[in-house]
């Protein structure tokens, strides 16, 4: 183990609360490893120990990164998308298959997953938009973490007006998925889309909510004005 992890483990080990891992624990019902830490204290961990090894070959931080990912504890899992997205100018199209793999095989709960692919998938996405025909294939994934990452990873270039007709596509797709956390997720994307594109996602939604579930649609309307919810929610 190298001494950034070392040192990384013991702090966790350190600041560790019973109390809050027990609560984390029941909030995500019994489904992750977590050591029971405040979200900052793992941030500024991540900021601080990243400051240590910075220079390192991108390659080697990757080996690390994924050594985090391995642990299978949510806090290392947040310390490893921070340093991954502290990478961000160094990211090249080949990365994808990387982050790809990482949230196949690592990835067990929303807040991992939304961390990772809202800043370095989505960084990765709009710095190589011809990436998205392989971002769409995790559509058909049998891993239900990998399609949630398919609508999750263009939310921060959706905040940014861009992707909308990519999105639209997904969620297209997405219209018979029965997995809660992923109609959570495209329907946050389209949430987000209607912020610049108000028109064009209340026409999406109209057009499809026979078939949309009740969970995606009042994702995708909830910032949209009380009239256009009222149509929308309209049987």
């Amino acid at each position: 183990m190298t001494d950034a992890l070392l040192i990384i483990r013991n702090e966790l080990k350190r600041i560790a609360n019973p109390k809050l891992r027990e609560s984390g624990q029941r909030y995500f019902k019994g489904s992750v490893k977590m050591y029971g830490t405040k979200t900052a204290d793992v941030v500024k961990l991540a900021k601080d120990t990243f400051r240590t090894i910075k220079d390192k070959q991108k390659e080697e931080l990757f080996t690390l990164i994924e050594s985090l990912w391995k642990s299978g504890y949510m806090e290392e899992s947040f310390i490893a998308c921070e340093w991954t997205y502290s990478l961000r100018k160094q990211f090249v199209k080949e990365d994808f298959e990387i982050f790809e793999q990482w949230i196949d095989l690592y990835v067990t709960n929303w807040a991992s997953c939304d961390t990772f692919c809202n800043h370095s998938v989505g960084a990765l996405i709009e710095m190589y938009p011809t990436l998205f025909p392989r971002l769409r294939d995790w559509v058909r994934s049998n891993n239900m973490w990998l399609r949630r990452a398919s609508a999750v990873s263009l939310i921060v270039p959706a905040r940014k007006g861009k992707f909308l007709t990519e999105i639209f596509a997904i969620a297209e797709i997405f219209l018979m998925d029965h997995e809660d956390l992923v109609q959570k997720g495209y329907g946050w994307a389209l949430k987000v889309a209607s912020q610049t594109h108000q028109n064009e996602v209340f026409a999406f939604v109209m057009s499809h909510k026979s078939t949309m579930p009740r969970t995606a649609l009042r994702y995708a309307i909830e910032k949209m004005p009380k009239n256009l919810k009222e149509q929308a929610m309209k049987k």
